[in-house]
This record gives structure tokens, C-alpha cells and sequence, in this order.
């Protein structure tokens, strides 16, 4: 029986569809976040028509915090707690990455195939960790991951409501614009996770100075403390970062905030340090004295601290 030329021309058209099918779209444009925010995440614009950001299988993974990157991924996406929530649409997205073409450029080699997510699917899978956790289901263990999904979760919101304001307000934001504006709500969202000064220091200056806990607040000591064992040695004895600090403070009119609000990113790694090493000194120490011996060798002897006490009760 004969085929009539528009059933010929609906096998071509179905037999052309399933060829374009099987052919991996191609990446116009990559970029990686670590320059911008410390991890190794490769992204990638694609030539399709929606010009989709997808984000590489590795970089999904270390994205919600896995340390072995994409090859852990798959392993925690299976786990109880996080299966029972994604739901089936997006565990089967989850399951079948994209496959697409990135040729680099001024080399010959053939277009290497990547495989990676539409970069909203990392917002729906941190939506999933942090109801798993509201449900109860991740433990203690997840901690990191269930920071750093809501992290990103919080800070895409307020990234794309900006943005949507910007488009209906006919703004086009430059790359550093957008860049920055990101990074900034990152930020935002990071500091309600971090309790910079740690209660245990706290308990040990009580211990090692025998001071008195107070129905409320800090002793006042702690003020001396807190400038001579954690900010002078920052600076290297010369209190510059505590005069950079209050210089911003000042400029910034904000007098209610704290002195350890003001440092930079990179500064407030420094000040995790130096908390860590100061509270590893205090619980080594049996008296105030050996403490304060330990504090001058480790940062090249700084000015012995001259408190005057409150009597022990």
C-alpha cells in the first residue's frame, strides 16, 4: 500500500524530531561561582529556547554541601528522609541529568558531553532538605547540608524577586550588579547561622578568672577580655582591625551592632580562627595565669592584661 505524501512527510517530521532528541543541546556561555563565592560550582548557559542555567552534576552536589561533589549525590537523594520528600517529578529530573555539549574554546578537540540540572531544580531539592528537616527527618548529621539549603534557598527568593522588579521596572542590572546583589543576600542569610562568640569561651573566662555569672548579661571583664585575646592579636598587637571596625561602625551610623558585624568575609574567617584558638587555650589552662602565659606565646606576647576583679563571693 502506498504512502500519500502527507503520512511521507509525518514519518520525516517524527524521524527528524527523535534525531534533534537524541542530539545533547550546546552550552553557549560557562562560568563557575568559585571566584565569587568559594566553591566549585561550573554553570552553564544553553542554546535552547528557554536558555536554560544548569548547573553541573558535581556542582549540584557540592552546592547543598557534599563534600565528594557529584558522586555522593545520587547516594543521598536515595536516603529515606530525602526520598519520602522530593516527591516523583523531581526525583525522576534528579534521576536523568541533562546531557549537553561544551566546546572549549581555542582547542579542536571535539565538544565534550556534560551532565548537569536545570539550575531551579537545586532550589526545589533545597526546599526538600529543609521540610525534611522541619519534618523531623534529617538528623544532627545533615547539619551542614540543611545550613547551606537554606542558605541558597533564601537568598535565590529574594535574588529573583529583586530581579523580577527590575524587569517589570524596564532595569537591566550589569553582571556585577547581579553578581553582587547575590552575594550580598548569601551573606544575609549565612550570619543568622553563625553565633560568632561561642558560649563555651564564656563559660571558661568564668572559670579561669573566677568571676560570678550575672542574673543577665556580660561582666564587664569580658569587654577586656574580648579586645585583648581576640581583636589585638587579629591585628597583630597593633589593634588595627578593632580601629577598622569602629571606623565602620561609625561611618555606618548603626550603633546597635556588634564590633564582629562589621568585618569583611574574609575577616570574619580570620575571627572564627581566633576564637577557636583562644577556646583551645582556655579549656587547656588550669588557672588564669597559665592561660594568659599561653596567650603571650602563641601571639608575640601581647600586654598583659590589667583587670581589676570582682571579689569572689
Amino acid at each position: 500500500m502506498a504512502l500519500s505524501d502527507e503520512q511521507k512527510k509525518e514519518i520525516a517530521r517524527k524521524a527528524a524530531a527523535a534525531r534533534w532528541a537524541d542530539k545533547p543541546s550546546r552550552a553557549t556561555h560557562k562560568g563557575n561561582f568559585i571566584a565569587e563565592f568559594g566553591i566549585d560550582v561550573e554553570c552553564y548557559v544553553l542554546d535552547d529556547a528557554k536558555k536554560t542555567g544548569v548547573i553541573s552534576q558535581r556542582g549540584m552536589g557540592r552546592a547543598i554541601g557534599l563534600s565528594a561533589g557529584g558522586s555522593r549525590l545520587p547516594n543521598f537523594l536515595a536516603t529515606k528522609a530525602i526520598s519520602s520528600i522530593v516527591g516523583a517529578e523531581l526525583a525522576e529530573k534528579l534521576s536523568n541529568p541533562l546531557k549537553f555539549q561544551w566546546e572549549t574554546p581555542g582547542h579542536e578537540q571535539p565538544p565534550g558531553i556534560i551532565h548537569g540540572f536545570d539550575v531551579t531544580l537545586l532550589i526545589d531539592l533545597c526546599r526538600a532538605i529543609t521540610q525534611a528537616r522541619h519534618e523531623g527527618k534529617l538528623g544532627a548529621r545533615y547539619d551542614k547540608i540543611v545550613k547551606q539549603a537554606h542558605i541558597i534557598e533564601s537568598a535565590s527568593a529574594k535574588s529573583g524577586i529583586q530581579n523580577l522588579v527590575y524587569a517589570l521596572a524596564g532595569y537591566s542590572p550589569t553582571t556585577q550588579e547581579v553578581i553582587s546583589a547575590f552575594k550580598m543576600f548569601v551573606l544575609e542569610e549565612a550570619k543568622k547561622y553563625e553565633k560568632e562568640f561561642p558560649q563555651e569561651l564564656y563559660e571558661q573566662w568564668h572559670r579561669l578568672y573566677q568571676i560570678p555569672v550575672p542574673m543577665r548579661g556580660k561582666p564587664w571583664n569580658f569587654k577586656h577580655l574580648t579586645v585583648k585575646h581576640i581583636y589585638y592579636p587579629l591585628a597583630k598587637s597593633s589593634g588595627r582591625i578593632l580601629q577598622l571596625m569602629r571606623a565602620l561602625k561609625a561611618k555606618g551610623g548603626d550603633k546597635n551592632k556588634k564590633l564582629f558585624q562589621f568585618l569583611s568575609e574574609l575577616g570574619a574567617r580570620a575571627l572564627r580562627m581566633q576564637l577557636g584558638r583562644v577556646l583551645e587555650m582556655a579549656e587547656s589552662s588550669d588557672n588564669s595565669m597559665a592561660y594568659e602565659r599561653r596567650i603571650a606565646e602563641r601571639f608575640g606576647g601581647q600586654q598583659e592584661l590589667d583587670l581589676l576583679l570582682p571579689p569572689v563571693p
